[in-house]
């Protein structure tokens, strides 16, 4: 008998996390794997942060934090939105969280009841569905094509929208497309959402620093009529290559902040004391300080493009942010690659796998099945080879229905 709940059995495995188990197995087979499956950026924790770790240590900070965190960080917060983002919050609309995955898990579990509709442009980061669902809401998929750039357009946002539609949740840039929406489009979008007051939108903008545009990062929080139905999401993970430390945080309307730090206190409490200490240092910093990564990050999504370009049957755009390039594959549906017959996305990841060994992600995970995403998160070397081993992997094609 299964004593498990229904709730988890119904729950899917992180693709991107299985994919990198799984590259974790054939490499402790002895198997050269190339991992370009997860989205964390290669670079080591720049020193300045490391040193207020090690101060916060030599300052003997050990005890449990409060349950959102604490003050001198929320300020820390408070002054980066003010500073990147041209928000105004108060420290009751701050919850620091263990990673900006559980900020997200925290506001679906605050707000939605059941058979509540969260809108989800495709492609989505992984968890948002699988998220939404646990706590008992229906995701309901917007599908966008590598042609408008993977962006969600306000007459796909209206028509999407019904009487149960309670949220509309996003990531720009986006991870796993790279695609952001620009400040005329974020407005495009709040006209339509000015139409249904009781619809909040969840902004995930972890990426908000990888922008190759020029261009200021757009916060939908601060058009008018959004920022008191708008959580702006965000973290330390992928800009300050942080990813470990595991720290994440919120701004949003108080009664939203309350309710998160109410479900958070029950389940994990405040978030590592160190890491805080570290992070309150990182915020406050001027983001000059990381353009290092950022300049190399753009280097390799073009390097990367170049030598796709080069691959016949991979169609791509230009990602304008994070560090992932989101091709389009499905011009081998149906033919036989090396013996192997290619039906889907996930038969294509899992060849590059086993055949290339080089490790992407389907884009099943994602909400669009046509595409794999590869983070160029890794060295030029190793994106070089990569490339040079998937180009050798699917040059063997047997057109075969």
């Amino acid at each position: 008998m299964n004593q498990l709940s229904d709730r988890i059995n119904n729950l899917s495995t992180s693709q991107t996390l299985a994919m990198a188990a799984k590259a974790r197995e054939l490499r402790a087979e002895g198997k050269d794997i190339i991992g370009l499956s997860l989205g964390e950026p290669d670079f080591n924790t720049p020193d300045f942060v490391k040193e207020a770790a090690i101060q916060a240590i030599n300052e003997d900070y050990n005890s449990y934090t409060p349950v959102d965190g604490y003050v001198e960080l929320k300020q820390a917060i408070i002054t980066k939105f003010k500073r990147d983002n041209g928000l105004d919050y108060s420290l009751p609309q701050i919850v620091v969280s263990t990673g900006a995955k559980q900020s997200l898990s925290n506001v679906a579990a605050a707000m939605l009841n059941p058979g509540d509709e969260v809108i989800l442009p495709c492609p989505y980061w992984v968890s948002y569905s699988d998220i939404v669902g646990l706590n008992e809401g229906v995701p309901v998929e917007v599908t966008t094509s590598i042609d408008n750039d993977f962006k969600m357009t306000a007459e796909q946002l209206e028509t999407a929208i019904t009487p149960r539609t309670k949220m509309l949740w996003f990531s720009s840039p986006c991870n796993p497309s790279g695609s952001l929406y620009s400040q005329e489009e974020l407005e495009s979008l709040a006209v339509v959402l000015r139409k249904h007051p009781n619809i909040y939108v969840v902004s995930d903008e972890i990426y908000e620093h990888i922008n190759y545009t020029g261009e200021p990062h757009a916060s939908i929080a601060s058009i008018d009529g959004m920022y008191d139905r708008t959580i702006t999401v965000n973290g330390v993970s992928k800009a300050f290559a942080m990813t470990g430390w595991r720290i994440g945080y919120i701004g949003a309307p108080d009664w939203i902040a309350r309710a998160c730090n109410k479900m958070q206190g029950q389940v994990t409490s405040g978030a590592n004391c160190i890491a805080q200490r570290a992070v309150i240092t990182a915020l406050e910093a001027e983001p000059s300080r990381i353009q290092y990564m950022i300049d190399e990050f753009k280097v390799r999504r073009d390097l990367v493009l170049d030598l796709l370009s080069d691959i016949e049957g991979f169609s791509t755009n230009t990602p304008e942010g994070a560090f992932y390039v989101f091709p389009d594959i499905s011009y081998f549906f149906g033919k036989t690659l090396n013996g192997k017959k290619i039906n889907n996305a996930t038969d294509f990841s899992m060849y590059l796998l086993e055949e290339a060994l080089v490790a992407t992600v389907t884009g099943d995970a994602f909400g669009n099945p046509n595409c794999i995403r590869i983070s160029y998160a890794a060295s030029q070397e190793q994106l070089i080879e990569a490339l040079k081993r998937i180009k050798e992997a699917v040059s063997q094609v047997a057109i075969q229905a």
